[in-house]
């Protein structure tokens, strides 16, 4: 039975990985904010087969309590097999160009936070000489568009990280996974108009799986949007500076 520590579990594609975790009886341990969501869950992923099922409820920004939690969690279970970060908001593109707290909000949820987390528990893993840490990113940081372009720096200091973590980490046995997610028709996309491009959090939690089990180094989720940021990242920025993307 493997131990699988999911960070940022309420979020919806976090909760279609754990279910398939559950499903093949792992022990879960959900790590986020809301306690009675976080509860919710538990008794959701219990129902599906997991056997052992532990809460983690505190604010994943609050930075101060990483080291902490990180050792409570080593302490309380000897090892973790894999850990998926999947926290993160989308938060206001266009407040946080010009409002100072919104894009420290941003960049703290979705890159901040994750380096700090990824701190402690790199250090976890390096000492047990095993296991995979697999993290969401974006296909946002890619290439900074106008549309977005505060978030997409935080994903692309994700991917960075990860790239950079991977490598130090590769003689000791971890692997690292950088997830590169497309847009997913989730509860934080649900203001954006709906394309054919977007995917499904079940299948995409499908995908994330696969990765992990074949110990992939960066994918594209769904897996079209490589094809699509091969192509956005050729156009010239004399060219892709007039688009409104």
């Amino acid at each position: 039975m493997k131990k699988i520590l999911v960070i940022g579990a309420t979020s919806a594609i976090a909760q279609e990985v754990a279910k398939l975790y559950a499903q093949s009886k792992e022990e879960m341990i959900l790590w986020g904010r809301n306690t009675e969501m976080l509860d919710i869950i538990s008794q959701d992923l219990s129902v599906r087969g997991s056997p052992k099922i532990s809460i983690i409820s505190h604010d994943l920004n609050d930075l101060k309590i990483h080291e902490s939690k990180v050792n409570e969690i080593w302490e309380k279970h000897s090892k973790i097999d894999i850990v998926l970060l999947a926290h993160g908001v989308l938060g206001d593109p266009r407040k946080a160009e010009v409002d100072q707290g919104e894009m420290l909000h941003i960049l703290n949820s979705n890159f901040v936070s994750y380096a700090s987390l990824l701190t402690y528990i790199s250090q976890k893993m390096q000492r047990q000489g095993y296991g995979t840490i697999a993290v969401i990113s974006s296909v946002a940081g890619d290439r900074g568009k106008q549309s977005n372009y505060v978030y997409g720096s935080a994903k692309a200091g994700v991917t960075a990280y990860t790239d950079g973590l991977r490598n130090r980490l590769f003689s000791t046995g971890v692997h690292v996974l950088n997830l590169k997610l497309g847009p997913v028709d989730t509860p934080m996309t649900k203001d954006h108009k709906k394309t054919a491009l977007f995917g499904k959090a079940p299948k995409v939690a499908e995908g994330i799986i696969v990765a992990i089990e074949k110990k992939k180094n960066t994918v594209y989720l769904p897996t079209v949007w490589r094809l699509i940021m091969i192509i956005i990242k050729c156009i010239p920025e004399t060219v892709f500076k007039r688009l409104r993307l």
